[in-house]
């Protein structure tokens, strides 16, 4: 057990061991299949049936499709370090396991603190979005209804209490289920997604892909004081829409897109062959995303010249939908619709099953109340479930998503530069561990990660970072005040450091 305070660091090998404890033993029944429809499943969202086209229009033109490439090419260096990781350390946990073998406690416990970030705000976020769209499909198919109620001065977002009480219930009862139940929702997705670009072709009319990449314009969209980016406040610069700025500018926008690939990490404990699964879960899912992705760019900006999918004066977006309806093809928008809401569904689950298996590994190592990590009968953590269940809910149903999206995006990021460097870390000083799998041009490949991810953080708000910077401050308050204290780690350290003494020796 190296190290000790903030910095101890908990080893490979009792990380593997504690995986067997009865009483917080995860049942292992998940393949590289069921690993591969969850990373599909939480990647592909509503993302690409609406940020697509506003930013073909506001930022790249046809050249999006070639912002989704780079951004892919970001997003695969940081997976593959992921990948050496989970084959490495086949412990529930992702990045915070990861943390904690390499920087130690504190660290591990900061980027725990973060992922609440990614997944479970995620989720309440992205729950809110699913509300929004059953209330459009509901109103396609004739049903006036609202899916928000005013109880007295409280409005109550009852669509998105339905989904989250659902989703909870299906994660308690098993995870191999939550899996079958993943696969069907992301089948109907992903046929919605190459109806669409199976229909579009038709309509593309090649003349609208020049310019690929139109000429440079000043844009006046990066905001003023907190609300510009981080990257703009330290330099001054303004930004462009277009050109080759406005392209790379486009690539740190549908990054985004590709998000929560990470959680087919934090599965790697309920793998049957973890070494060869997880990483073959993680690379396949992220090849599928990236090849819908960018076929569904080509057909939007081949429907319709760049110019007319901007944004709008009343700031009214263009999505995919707006294409086929300019195109003639009005019923394509309810087709769109129900494949986004399918797209939220599965979103939604998986978010909150990485988030539970997250607070699963922290409340394992006694960093939260160790009763929260016993599994019950169908070998889930189902009190941890529950609870971020209610957490979800309670964030969604009744507050309003505002930007929480974007602190999703930089918490995220600070997770997968922790990650990147971790694998340079251990491989210096763990060269002995069997790994599943292989970064390949170490130190190549994690360092361009890093630069990547800076990259990308960055180009968020100012404001974005200050709020993620409170919600540190807040979980190194919590840390100090329960969890250094109650961590196992940390009490066997300390026993192992306390002197014997004989009765003789009593004065």
């Amino acid at each position: 057990m190296p190290g000790n305070g903030l910095w101890r660091t908990k080893s490979i090998e009792q990380s593997i061991a504690d995986t067997d404890h009865p009483d917080t033993k995860l049942r292992r029944n998940l393949t590289a299949w069921d690993l591969t429809v969850f990373g599909v499943a939480v990647v592909i969202g509503a993302g690409i049936f609406t940020l697509t086209a506003s930013t073909a229009g506001n930022l790249a033109g046809p050249s999006v499709s070639l912002a989704f490439v780079l951004a892919a090419v970001a997003c695969a260096l940081a997976a593959l370090c992921y990948a050496e990781f989970a084959s490495t350390v086949p412990v529930a946990g992702s990045a915070y396991t990861f943390s904690y073998a390499t920087f130690g406690e504190f660290m591990a416990w900061i980027i725990g603190w973060d992922l609440v970030l990614e997944f479970a705000v995620g989720a309440a976020a992205v729950a809110k979005g699913w509300s929004l769209y059953l209330e459009t499909v509901l109103g396609q198919l004739g049903l006036d209804l609202k899916t928000t109620a005013v109880l007295g001065s409280l409005e109550v977002d009852w669509g998105s209490l339905l989904l989250v009480f659902a989703l909870t219930a299906l994660l308690v009862v098993g995870t191999k289920l939550s899996s079958r139940v993943s696969a069907v929702i992301t089948a109907v997705k992903v046929a919605v997604v190459l109806l669409v670009i199976v229909l579009g072709i038709a309509y593309i009319n090649t003349d609208n892909y020049r310019p690929y990449i139109p000429p440079a314009e000043t844009g006046d969209s990066v905001g003023t004081g907190l609300e510009q980016s981080l990257f703009s406040l330290i330099t001054g610069y303004a930004g462009s829409t277009y050109g080759v700025l406005g392209l790379l500018a486009a690539a740190s926008l549908v990054f985004f897109a590709f998000i929560g690939f990470d959680v087919v990490a934090t599965t790697a404990e309920e793998t049957r062959n973890p070494q060869k699964a997880v990483p073959r879960g993680i690379l396949g899912s992220l090849v599928i995303v990236t090849v819908l992705y960018v076929a569904v760019s080509l057909v939007i900006t081949g429907m319709l010249p760049y110019d007319r999918l901007k944004t709008q004066p009343d700031g009214s977006r263009a999505t995919l939908a707006t294409a086929f309806a300019e195109n003639g093809v009005d019923w394509a928008a309810t087709v769109i619709s129900v494949g986004a809401l399918a797209g939220l569904t599965t979103v939604v689950m998986v978010l909150m099953l990485g988030q539970s298996r997250v607070l699963f590994a922290m409340s394992r190592d006694g960093l939260l109340p160790r009763g929260l990590a016993r599994t019950g009968r169908f070998g889930t953590p189902h009190r941890i479930t529950a609870g971020i269940g209610v957490l979800v809910a309670v964030a969604a149903g009744f507050f309003p998503a505002g930007k929480l999206e974007e602190m999703v995006n930089v918490g995220t990021l600070f997770a997968f530069v922790l990650v990147s460097a971790g694998v340079l870390v251990l491989r210096k000083t763990r060269p002995d561990l069997p790994r599943g799998f292989r970064v390949p041009l170490v130190p190549l490949v994690p360092v361009l990660a890093i630069i990547a991810c800076a990259w990308l953080m960055l180009n968020l708000t100012a404001l974005t970072w200050v709020r993620f910077l409170a919600w540190m401050a807040l979980g190194v308050v919590v840390y100090f005040a329960y969890s250094r204290r109650n961590s196992l780690l940390g009490r066997k350290h300390h026993a192992d450091a306390t002197p014997v003494v004989r009765p003789d020796e009593v004065p």
